[in-house]
């Protein structure tokens, strides 16, 4: 088989993967939506309201004049939303075989797609909830604390990139062995409630401990997170964290991978 036969086969065979990738994507976002009044309100009405919550809570109510980033509801947006994805993707990946078992083994699409999918439906909700970050930081003009967009933006898209690999690193380590340890899909839960509060979400990465910082670098989501908060608090960006959080990533995408091609074929004879 000469070179151009191959090269016009791995390209067909990823035309394939796109556009198959791509309608269940789609196909997700219709379902999800098509039977709700409020529609794509609900990808952002979570993380709202969870904002509120911390808002009073950090700000009105245990606020002791401890130096809280301003405006503080911004800077909870700018970690609440893309922990959303993140969450959303690992909550899904563990139904992502069990689901939809007979569609998954009669379609002759990789297996993989099923777990990309969740990743780039959730991703896309994120996008599309951008917005609400830019809305309070325009309302928050008028207040003595106003938001400031700084060039730092433009390392947003880097943030997107390392968030959508991390995703799927875990969702493919993830999805398959649920399959095989049913108290995993519990296991998954407890592990991303204790993620959240070991994320600088609620609270600023210059906040955490000296002796704690070590253990705070390891977690590839502070490095990402710093990036989406330098667009409006550069002072959050720490580099050493981004490094780390790249590194990380790229390990656990790498496990990820084969962890999936290890398992799926026994995991088609499970489900």
């Amino acid at each position: 088989m000469s070179a151009v036969t191959q090269t016009h086969e791995s390209r067909s065979a990823f035309a394939r993967y796109r556009h198959s990738l791509w309608l269940l994507t789609t196909r997700d976002l219709k379902v999800r939506y098509s039977t709700s009044f409020l529609g794509y309100f609900w990808s952002i009405l979570d993380p709202l309201v969870m904002a509120a919550i911390y808002w009073i809570v950090f700000t009105k109510i245990f606020h002791r004049g401890a130096p809280i980033e301003q405006p503080y509801i911004v800077f909870l947006l700018t970690a609440l939303l893309p922990w959303t994805w993140f969450n959303g993707v690992v909550s899904d990946a563990t139904r992502a075989f069990t689901k939809e078992a007979k569609l998954v083994r009669s379609t002759k699409i990789p297996r993989t797609i099923w777990v990309a999918r969740l990743a780039l439906s959730k991703g896309i909700e994120f996008i599309v909830s951008l917005p609400v970050i830019v809305f309070f930081a325009l309302i928050s003009l008028a207040t003595p604390d106003p938001a400031q967009l700084h060039w730092q933006v433009v390392f947003v898209p880097l943030a997107i990139v390392l968030q959508a690999a991390l995703a799927l690193g875990v969702g493919l380590i993830v999805a398959p062995l649920v399959v095989f340890f049913n108290d995993l899909e519990r296991a998954v839960k407890l592990g991303l409630r204790f993620l959240f509060y070991a994320s600088p979400i609620v609270y600023s990465v210059s906040g955490v401990p000296k002796e704690l910082r070590p253990y705070a670098s390891i977690n590839p989501l502070s490095g990402i997170i710093s990036l989406y908060r330098a667009a409006f608090f550069p002072t959050e960006l720490n580099w050493f964290d981004v490094g780390m959080s790249a590194i990380i990533t790229v390990i656990i995408l790498t496990i990820g991978i084969l962890v999936f091609r290890r398992t799926v074929p026994t995991v088609l004879k499970e489900i």
